[in-house]
């Protein structure tokens, strides 16, 4: 990924901002030397591990037979502080979320427990048994859920209807103009508002829980000396938030970034059902289709704003898969006016990529 900037500074490059590039030479380098230092890691190298859609960064430092992994998330752009919070509440709840080593909330620099390289996605692309991974996928999600049903809910902002409309907005005011070439008239903008506006109720019939948002194969991992659903390490948590049961399976079962064969994803609907007994069936699947096309059409404006805002082009090649999943959702009794819209103005024939030639 591209790098991106904050105060001037490359935000990805935490390894140049140690290597002592006269470019680099700031309050940051000084913050991040110092923050290593105090915590047993003065002098060691750290290498890039991963960066994201976001502003943060992951680097692994080793020593002596021993790892750990820093976050870089500058700030005013990053907050570790709802990462921290996460992190808390998952393993309370006896999940394994990365254990927070240091944290220096002024500067956005978190030292991580290093949970290794086997994402679900590595492991996948090795050959690794789907079914098994994805059933333990299930298993977490579950007993996640069956856990806070039981103790309560935590202390995180709600996925309320505002924000599930500024979301699923981000089709209109970034795909749109990309395929169509204009501006969308403001009150075909209002219209898709409102339409969604009437859906959003009954996609939140179900009790409310905690609610990752990001809870797919990039970020799950297998941890070897663990059992049952510690086995699953969790990474990414830190835009939790309280809401709907089906909105984490439909991000794990319709991956922006993957095909998932039908069949295995009827299995582990099913799979998931049977391990939460108490809700309602229908509810429950009327929900995830409303989800699952709100959450596709948000992805749909993000990865066009990623590539048109942040120079990222590279995510426009998952928009064929999304569109698929979102035809297939629309076939839902309930989202029937949603499909008559995009009939009338995102008609099959502009469901493409857009021009990448724009950028030029």
């Amino acid at each position: 990924m591209a790098d991106m900037t904050i105060a001037g500074l490359p935000a990805t490059s935490l390894a140049s901002l140690l290597a002592g590039r006269p470019r680099v030479r700031s309050p940051r380098r000084r913050a991040i030397s110092e923050f290593l230092e105090a915590n047993g890691w003065g002098g060691v190298r750290p290498e890039p591990l991963a960066a994201d859609a976001s502003f943060r960064s992951y680097h692994r430092l080793c020593r002596d037979g021993k790892s750990a992994v820093v976050m870089d998330a500058p700030p005013p752009e990053e907050d570790v502080a709802p990462y921290v919070a996460v992190a808390e509440i998952l393993r309370g709840l006896g999940l394994s979320a990365p254990e927070i080593i240091a944290a220096d909330h002024a500067h956005g620099f978190l030292l991580i427990e290093d949970f290794g390289d086997d994402t679900y996605t590595r492991l996948l692309r090795r050959g690794a048994d789907e079914p098994s991974l994805y059933t333990l996928a299930i298993e977490v999600l579950a007993a996640l859920q069956t856990k806070v049903a039981a103790t309560g809910l935590p202390e995180l902002p709600p996925y309320n209807e505002d924000r599930l409309l500024a979301e699923a907005v981000l089709l209109v005011d970034w795909y749109m103009p990309a395929v169509l070439k204009e501006e969308p008239l403001a009150a075909r903008r209002d219209e898709y508002l409102g339409l969604w506006r009437a859906l959003l109720p009954m996609a939140h019939t179900l009790p409310p829980t905690l609610v990752l948002r990001d809870f797919h194969i990039d970020n799950l991992m297998l941890l070897p000396g663990r059992s049952g659903v510690r086995a699953c390490g969790l990474l990414d948590f830190q835009d939790a938030v309280i809401g709907s049961p089906a909105y984490d399976l439909v991000s794990l079962l319709e991956d922006a970034r993957r095909d998932v064969p039908e069949t295995l994803r009827q299995a582990m609907t099913g799979r998931y059902l049977a391990a939460v007994p108490a809700v309602d069936v229908n509810d429950f699947r009327r929900a995830a289709a409303i989800l699952a096309v709100q959450r596709n059409c948000k992805i749909l404006g993000i990865f066009t704003r990623l590539w048109l805002r942040d120079g990222k082009p590279a995510y426009l090649a998952h928009i064929p898969r999304l569109w698929r999943l979102v035809e297939q959702d629309l076939q839902d009794q309930s989202l029937q006016e949603i499909r008559h819209w995009l009939d009338r103005n995102l008609p099959p024939v502009t469901r493409r990529i857009p021009d990448l030639r724009m950028m030029a």
